[in-house]
């Protein structure tokens, strides 16, 4: 069974198109997306297409990736659409393509988003996320997209200085720029500022959603963020491995949670603003996620100390709550708390085993 073949994931793509959002703003349109195969990508292909069939919104979908076998094997249910395009690019090249004429919306969400990637490949995270997103940014402009939006991220708020308990979208704390930890966060921040330029100086249309740590049965197995090795042991049956005293606290988002707020943002945002899409029934410290997990698997959680490569990855941030108050205000609001969602993520992602 496909991912997209299981009821389970059906429903979450078909309660995201239920949403009451302006789709009309896609109709006859196009939506070219960077990271497709992503976590977050292919949710949003789904949905999109998935809408294309019930709405009838004609919405032409380009699928930017480097390996054709592998996004095949991903949107086969897609592949011989006439509104599914696979489009063969690597990000960090010049972006031509004479398959593509003016452009709908853009979305920029590739980018490495887990620690071994951070300590790994250091100059692939920054130049995804500023000449990767320059790129796009060039394309946009060439092509007169209606609207970009840039996928941002919980950790251009850095370290939380003690002075808040949640962040807004205004909120700017502590990064030490001088370690190798901190190519992600401050190619992000970077990567904000570069389009509000573009913005001021090209006119382009930008929108900023500021993903927080989002999962799902969509993740690839190649993540190694804490959360995914939690999700990857229960699946297995083997025990939770926590390699910290697990004291962070973060919010955390459901992929459907997540693309339902980039839908939200994209379609009814204003134009240059940055939104948090967190929800406080998914803010949980990661010992007691691990606990959660455990439980959902009928495990235990056990201590192990992380390799040196595991370290150097991880971010160093204690406290790192979003406030989505801004978001609410267009209308959105959370379907699923941290238990619901892990719950769902687990039980579709056993259904493959």
């Amino acid at each position: 069974m496909k991912i997209y073949e299981n009821p389970l994931y059906q429903e979450d793509v078909a309660s995201v198109a239920g949403l009451d959002l302006p789709w009309e703003k896609f109709q006859d349109s196009s939506v070219l997306i960077s990271g497709a195969s992503g976590l977050l990508g292919s949710f949003f292909v789904d949905v999109i297409m998935h809408q294309n069939n019930v709405r009838q919104l004609n919405c032409a979908v380009y699928a930017l990736g480097r390996n054709s076998e592998k996004m095949k094997a991903r949107f086969g249910e897609w592949f011989d659409s006439p509104l599914f395009h696979f489009v063969k690019y690597d990000i960090n090249d010049p972006f031509e393509s004479d398959q593509i004429g003016n452009i709908g919306y853009v979305l920029h969400l590739a980018s490495n988003t887990h620690p071994v990637a951070y300590a790994t490949d250091p100059i692939g995270t920054i130049t995804t996320n500023i000449i990767g997103l320059k790129n796009m940014l060039d394309f946009a402009v060439a092509h007169h997209a209606k609207r970009f939006a840039f996928a941002s991220s919980n950790e251009i708020y850095g370290e939380n200085r003690g002075d808040v308990e949640k962040f807004d979208e205004s909120y700017c704390g502590y990064i030490d720029c001088n370690t190798l930890r901190a190519g992600y966060p401050e190619s992000k921040r970077c990567g904000e500022a570069l389009c509000q330029a573009y913005a001021r100086q090209k006119g382009l249309d930008i929108v900023i959603p500021r993903f927080t740590r989002s999962y799902g049965p969509t993740m690839l197995f190649s993540d190694t963020k804490a959360i995914s090795q939690f999700i990857r042991k229960a699946i297995v049956g083997e025990d939770i491995v926590l390699k910290s005293a697990g004291t962070q606290y973060y919010s955390y988002t459901y992929m459907a949670d997540a693309i339902s707020g980039l839908l939200t943002i994209l379609l009814k945002g204003k134009s240059g603003e940055a939104y948090n899409i967190a929800d406080d029934a998914s803010d949980i410290r990661l010992k007691d996620l691990a606990a959660l997990i455990a439980g959902i698997g009928h495990k235990k959680v056990v201590f192990e100390i992380p390799d040196a490569v595991e370290s150097a990855g991880y971010s160093k941030a204690t406290k790192a709550r979003l406030r989505s108050k801004k978001l609410q205000q267009l209308g959105w609001k959370a379907n699923f708390d941290i238990r619901n969602g892990m719950n769902k993520t687990i039980t579709i992602l056993k259904s493959f085993k």
